[in-house]
């Protein structure tokens, strides 16, 4: 018998005695650009296991057809050993693959369209003239049961040409950034929003043609983290410029505006967007304090407000926050000119922060001051619930009626939802799991075994590679983290460099230089505020720590959405909670539980139904609160009311001992200091008394 064998039962080693081979990091993949990808082939290649002819005879289920993508997965022996098909077969298959693509019937969008997990959905059909009673009876059907939609789908970016007229250049700028198949939300978004109304099939009635093809049709998009959106709006607002430009050759004017809830979120898109205005003409520019935005110059004007004119800014895409943008807006409300008169598109990115109570008063602000008759509204994130969707909805019905005439009476804007996978879900190719610290020492210990993945259990799943994100309550509790972990990377590794810490308090420049060194990869630990939970693309990040839990399950998606972007697999998602977090932990259990069963997870692994059973419901008031304030004991207001909390809730491995000794200590040479001075000072007033009298 092989010793080796024998020892070696209960572990994983080989019998060449060598670990299990390490799974992939997001870090060390390329971008795949659809989530759903495996999906597809599995229900391309047909829903039945029965034997394909000419094998012989041997089975292959769609489980085996599914591994067989261009995204390089290696064969297995079995998969050697069958004979491959001869160049002639594979030209008929990619002929027939050339007509499937230029199928533009309904039951092939559908049929692509659910492969990808996809969902549109008319939440107000455009309606031609029609009476009131009517008018009536087509809103009480829309109630009873929302009629789905089917655009024709854009699978690959060369099409964008050929089916829509985008112009070469920006067509050659996708090329050149290296997109080719597009990611699910790219796939159905697109057709929607570069004004194709033959895309949808079918249309909600004959007699609406007219009203669809001459309506500007609004965009409520909920779509995973890491999933594109910024590409699918952007291209459209290119396209749609460029087109306008072609028309108005003389004049430069503002014609789209992005609203984003973060500085660092404001300078991603940014960026993204000068990428495609390469050698377009297209000017776009992130909005700072202090800019003067420009308006569309009359030949009546008089020459003060053509001076004026020279100096502000004159771009077509802006892309701000909303209350640098708001003030601007404010400054320049008494001026005689609109400042933003010929905007037609409006985006907002992580819509459902934007018009959170937080930013709700500026994004509506802004929103109301956009004059345009053809104002087009698209509004995205990973998470939107049912009352950001009815106030978006109820904004833009509220525009219409005040820019309209008032005897004349106009229907309700047609507005698309788009879905993508399960609304509000964390992505599925992350591996979740929640840590239990029981004390603020406990989550200290545990984010430590993390720096060092050496010294972690190997059954205890992969361990969580740098570069990673941890993510804490409060700023306060961000810069005692990083205090607390500055020395513990030897300086063999960088030392204390690879740590850093960013935060709203810091300087814009500050934190531009400490985004710039995580992105190069000089930083390897990023300590953050929910400052960087929304929207912001690092692709090399391998996993994200929740040291303090979100207040959300919104908040859980978007924080470890920062892994795993674009399809890649193996990021890592470690929640650490203690004792005083367990009232609080259900929304994330919760969460997480339908990611794992995402996964697929075998039974007795991920969250236990017990677990779930046992976790207490929180009431509507005391979710408003956690949401606005978290964990009340880690606050400056929850530490000054209860001091006996406020010690457990310290990030701190000494004990109170040794925190009482180091006080004493600088309260004595704080004293010291002070006396040395008081001492100069009178020795300084002695000589003065004695210097003699005028």
């Amino acid at each position: 018998m092989d010793p080796l064998k024998l020892l070696s039962r209960s572990t994983k080693l080989s019998k060449q005695g060598k670990a299990k081979k390490e799974a992939a990091l997001p870090s060390g993949q390329q971008a795949r650009p659809q989530l759903f990808a495996a999906d597809r082939n599995s229900a391309s290649a047909g829903a039945s296991k029965k034997r394909k002819r000419g094998q012989d005879g041997n089975a292959t289920s769609e489980n085996d057809v599914s591994g067989l993508d261009f995204f390089g997965k290696k064969l297995s022996k079995s998969e050697k050993s069958q004979p491959q098909p001869d160049a002639h077969d594979l030209d008929a298959d990619n002929e027939g693959a050339d007509r499937e693509v230029e199928d533009d019937s309904e039951e092939h969008s559908r049929h692509i369209l659910k492969t990808h997990k996809l969902k549109l959905t008319w939440l107000n059909p455009p309606s031609s003239k029609s009476s009131k009673k009517e008018k009536r009876k087509a809103k009480e059907d829309k109630k009873e049961q929302k009629q789905n939609v089917y655009p024709r789908p854009l699978e690959k970016f060369h099409a964008l040409r050929q089916r829509f007229g985008v112009a070469q250049r920006l067509q050659e700028n996708v090329s050149e950034q290296g997109y080719d198949l597009a990611t699910e939300v790219q796939l159905a978004a697109l057709p929607v929003l570069l004004d194709d109304p033959k895309s949808f099939l079918p249309l909600p009635t004959e007699s609406n043609a007219a009203a669809l093809e001459s309506s500007c049709i609004d965009l409520l998009t909920v779509a995973p983290t890491g999933s594109g959106k910024t590409l699918a709006f952007l291209i459209p607002l290119f396209s749609k410029i460029m087109r306008l430009r072609k028309s108005q050759k003389d004049v430069r004017h503002t014609t789209a505006v992005i609203l984003a809830p973060t500085k660092e979120l404001v300078g991603q898109i940014t960026n993204e967007g000068k990428k495609l205005a390469l050698n377009t003409g297209i000017k776009i520019t992130q909005v700072r304090k202090g800019m003067r935005l420009g308006h569309s110059l009359a030949a009546d004007d008089s020459a003060e407000d053509k001076a004026e004119e020279e100096s502000s800014v004159k771009v077509d895409i802006l892309v701000s926050t909303p209350g640098v943008l708001h003030s601007i807006l404010a400054d320049q409300e008494g001026d005689t000119h609109n400042a933003l008169p010929a905007v037609q598109s409006l985006v907002l990115d992580e819509a459902d922060v934007l018009l959170d109570p937080l930013f709700r008063d500026q994004t509506l602000a802004i929103w109301n001051k956009l004059s345009h008759a053809d104002l087009r509204v698209s509004l995205w994130s990973a998470t939107m619930g049912s009352n950001v969707e009815d106030l978006a909805r109820s904004t833009i019905a509220e525009r219409r009626k005040r820019l309209a005439e008032s005897d004349v009476e106009i229907s309700e804007a047609p507005l698309v939802r788009l879905v993508v996978g399960l609304k509000d879900s964390a992505v599925p190719n992350v591996e979740h799991k929640l840590t239990y610290a029981a004390t603020e020492q406990g989550k200290l210990m545990g984010l430590r075994q993390l720096l060092h993945p050496t010294t972690t259990n190997a059954g205890s799943g992969p361990p969580l590679r740098p570069p990673f994100l941890v993510f804490t309550q409060t700023i306060e509790r961000a810069v005692a983290l990083h205090s607390e972990l500055l020395y513990d990377i030897p300086a063999e590794a960088g030392g204390i460099s690879r740590i850093a810490v960013l935060h709203s308090d810091l300087s814009d420049t500050a934190r531009d230089s400490v985004m710039t060194r995580f992105r190069k990869g000089e930083v390897w630990v990023l300590i953050t505020t929910d400052l960087l939970s929304r929207g912001v693309d690092f692709r090399g990040v391998n996993g994200v720590v929740n040291y303090d839990i979100p207040t959300s399950s919104a908040a859980y998606v978007h924080r470890v959405g920062r892994t795993g972007r674009a399809g890649r697999q193996g990021g890592v998602a470690v929640t650490l909670y203690s004792k005083e977090d367990i009232p609080y932990m259900k929304h994330v259990a919760n969460v997480v539980s339908m990611a794992q069963k995402q996964q697929g997870s075998a039974a007795g692994e991920g969250v236990q139904q017990w677990l779930l059973d046992a976790l207490p419901a929180l009431t509507k008031n005391e979710k408003q609160k956690f949401k606005k304030r978290g964990v009340e004991a880690r606050t400056a207001k929850g530490m000054a009311n209860d001091p006996h909390s406020a010690r457990k809730a310290r990030i701190s491995t000494k004990s109170g001992y040794v925190r009482r000794e180091e006080n004493k200590r600088k309260g004595a040479i704080a004293a010291s200091k002070q006396r040395s001075k008081a001492q100069q000072n009178d020795e300084a007033g002695n000589d003065s008394d004695f210097a003699g009298f005028d």
